[in-house]
C-alpha cells in the first residue's frame, strides 16, 4: 500500500503508509492550505520515524495533527522525550547504513 493524499481547503488527509520519501510531497500540500492547515491521520496505517519527526515539526509550527492512532501518539511522545544526542546517533547510523548500501 502507498500513501494517498487528499487536500481540502485547510486539511490534508493521509491514508495508507507515510514514509520518509513522502515528506516533501506532504509538506507541499500543507503549504497549499495556508496558515490554518491541519493534518488528518484517521486513515493512516503505517508511518516511519522520519514521518513521526515530521509530525513533531508540524505541531511545533502550529499545524494541527488530528485523529492520530494511539500507536502514532505514543511514538510521537517517546520521540519528543528522547534526548537529542541519542537522535543524532541514530541518524548517523542510518546515514552510514545508507552509504554502505549504495556502495554495494
Amino acid at each position: 500500500m502507498t500513501l494517498r493524499i487528499e487536500r481540502g481547503q485547510a486539511r490534508v488527509r493521509l491514508s495508507g503508509e507515510f514514509r520518509s520519501e513522502h515528506v516533501a510531497q506532504v509538506k507541499t500540500e500543507i503549504e497549499g492550505c495556508g496558515p490554518s492547515a491541519v493534518l488528518d491521520l484517521e486513515e493512516l496505517d503505517l508511518i516511519d520515524v522520519e514521518g513521526i519527526r515530521f509530525l513533531i515539526a508540524c505541531e511545533a509550527n502550529g499545524i494541527g495533527v488530528l485523529n492520530a492512532s494511539p500507536y502514532i501518539r505514543e511514538w510521537v511522545s517517546r520521540e519528543r522525550s528522547q534526548p537529542e544526542a541519542r537522535r543524532k546517533r541514530s541518524k548517523g547510523r542510518r546515514e552510514m547504513k545508507s552509504e554502505h548500501e549504495e556502495n554495494e
